[in-house]
């Protein structure tokens, strides 16, 4: 099979590859045995020997991890103004796992990671339609007019949203707090729909994807999902050391290294941690 260098890298486990693309431009990659600093390089996988800072390339095993996602986290592996992503959460001795669509900093809930590539395609896909739910708090009373309204579908700059189920669960203050099951996943889509009413969200939680919920989970932590669980949000799940159960969020190892595939990404040169 053949990838392209960067590709490679990221796929064994290693990091993001925005991180692979610089690490290879930095030297620290070789294709049989002669450094290759061209990220887009072809290499054929099973064929070619593949090491990073002189360590043989190896695939980390599959991931499947649930994280209760605090508000005030981004849903990215870096930022440039330093703000805390959900990477700062996860166990240090997960192998490079990546997100299954987004929850943006102001939003909380289920998400879910991984490194199973097929499987994280299906789940986003919209042709699967897999359902996600959210709890919504508006900022003002929402009539059951408007509630039809974002059951039927909202008009908004990217075309109709598809209908969706909707909740009214309590009135508190003269605000309307509800519940939605959206079949697809469009950029701040709960945001917008609610805005086309004339109202803004005040806070938003993913409870839901298809038939996994948050459960007790507390903010912050992070578990793996079983095997049935995986087969329910359509995919395979093969054999592969799970991370604990349950995990709070946990500090950095101060030596990672390829070998031990960690998911705080190998030290660059010079000794100094990337973020």
């Amino acid at each position: 099979m053949e990838k392209t260098l960067d590709r490679a890298i990221s796929k064994a486990g290693y990091g993001s590859r925005s991180e692979a693309r610089r690490w290879i431009e930095a030297g620290r990659v070789a294709v049989d045995g002669i450094v290759q600093r061209d990220p887009d390089a072809w290499v054929e996988l099973g064929r070619q020997r593949i090491s990073f800072d002189g360590e043989p390339l190896r695939r980390a095993g599959p991931v499947y991890l649930l994280l209760h996602k605090p508000k005030g986290y981004l849903t990215t592996s870096d930022d440039p103004e330093g703000r805390p992503t959900v990477y700062d959460l996860l166990p240090p001795e997960l192998p490079w796992v990546s997100p299954v669509g987004r929850l943006d900093l102001d939003s909380s809930g289920l998400l879910v990671l991984t490194n199973d590539t097929l499987f994280a395609e299906h789940l986003a896909s919209p042709d699967h339609q897999v359902a996600k739910t959210y709890q919504v708090k508006a900022s003002r009373f929402l009539s059951d007019e408007d509630l039809g309204r974002l059951r039927r579908g909202i008009e908004l700059a990217d075309g109709r949203t598809r209908p969706a189920e909707v909740t009214r669960l309590r009135n508190p203050g003269g605000r309307t707090v509800f519940e939605i099951v959206l079949r697809e996943g469009r950029n701040r889509q709960v945001r917008r729909m609610v805005e086309a009413l004339g109202a803004k969200v005040l806070s938003l939680t993913r409870t839901a994807i298809g038939e996994i919920s948050l459960g007790d989970l507390p903010a912050g932590h992070s578990r793996p999902l079983t095997a049935r669980e995986i087969r329910a949000l359509g995919g395979r799940p093969r054999r592969a050391a799970a991370p604990p159960a349950a995990a709070a969020p946990a500090a950095a190892p101060s030596a990672p290294s390829p070998a031990s595939l960690s998911r705080r990404r190998p030290a660059p040169a010079g000794g100094r941690r990337a973020r």
